[in-house]
């Protein structure tokens, strides 16, 4: 009898785990729709005010020692998210208190980042210096593009920090104000060089060739919008503020990111709404035809 109350014990157990395994996530499902619903409704501004504001998760690198066992095993430095890298320290103002110590990593073998990324940084190994540009990088053996940990120290301090993924901003970004208590005073999540919750959009076809990137954050259109020409060039580029645009904005050209117009909004969200106005205009050749209020040379542009 005690042998037979025990197998039906037994039965009873396997019976609840096969029953509570079969359940599937709810809150995996809810993420999945939202961003679904996200997605699809990228061009309606009323669905962007009323999206769900579910974050998507990314992979973080790893902790420098993981736990194996009983036993630690430390990261290799000398990679980051699948590629080796290279490490590098620049410095810069006078010394002391304000000194300034950057300390990157880098690809020893060139990889040009996406083209669609707004801003590549790369270590100029001739100068020793940090840049950022909205051009192509080439491969010319003088600049390296950026990849792995960074950290900015101000007389000791951190005062930035964040990571790269082949030359863009990728994970956390933050930032903190110098004094004796580290104080945050920022912190951005990006997604190899976009916003991490910023909605992209694409032109019809199989290349996937970008076609909107809309910034939004917290419930709502916040940041840098860029609309891009299905040759990939920067067709307009702004700024966001509390769902209104803010700013200069900036119409380009269809070739070598070279500007065409520009059209001045309200500074901030909290100025009163106003029409934007025509700031300057410049020719394909890069050439200023118009300035308010202090020049206008359109009408000899058109001959």
């Amino acid at each position: 009898m005690r042998q037979y109350l025990r197998f039906s014990v037994f039965v009873a157990g396997i019976s609840l785990m096969f029953l509570g395994g079969c359940s599937q996530p709810q809150w995996n499902s809810d993420y999945n729709l939202n961003q679904a619903r996200l997605k699809a409704g990228a061009a309606d501004p009323q669905a962007l005010a009323s999206a769900d504001s579910a974050k998507p998760v990314i992979d973080l690198p790893k902790e420098e020692e993981e736990k194996t066992g009983k036993h630690k095993k430390k990261r290799n430095k000398r990679y980051f998210m699948g590629y080796k890298v290279k490490h590098g320290f620049v410095k810069s103002g006078p010394r002391g208190d304000h000194e300034v110590l950057e300390t990157f990593s880098y690809l020893p073998e060139f990889e040009a980042p996406n083209p669609y990324a707004p801003d590549k940084y790369m270590y100029d190994s001739k100068k020793r210096k940090l840049y950022r540009t909205r051009n192509t990088i080439e491969d010319n053996g003088r600049y390296f593009v950026l990849h792995g940990p960074y950290t900015k120290k101000i007389g000791g301090e951190v005062v930035e920090e964040g990571y790269f993924y082949v030359g863009t901003k990728h994970l956390r970004w933050e930032k903190y104000r110098k004094g004796d208590e580290q104080i945050l005073v920022g912190k951005e999540h990006y997604d190899k060089g976009f916003l991490r919750d910023a909605v992209i959009t694409y032109y019809e076809g199989a290349d996937k060739k970008i076609k909107e990137v809309i910034p939004y954050e917290y419930g709502e259109v916040q940041g840098t919008y860029y609309r891009f020409y299905e040759n990939g060039q920067v067709e307009w580029s702004g700024q966001y503020d509390k769902g209104r645009k803010v700013g200069l904005w900036i119409k380009h050209y269809d070739f070598r990111n070279r500007r065409h117009y520009e059209y001045q909004y309200p500074k901030t969200a909290y100025e009163a709404p106003a029409e934007p106005y025509l700031l300057k205009e410049y020719d394909r050749h890069g050439t200023l035809i118009y300035e308010k209020d202090k020049l206008d040379k359109r009408s000899q542009a058109q001959r």
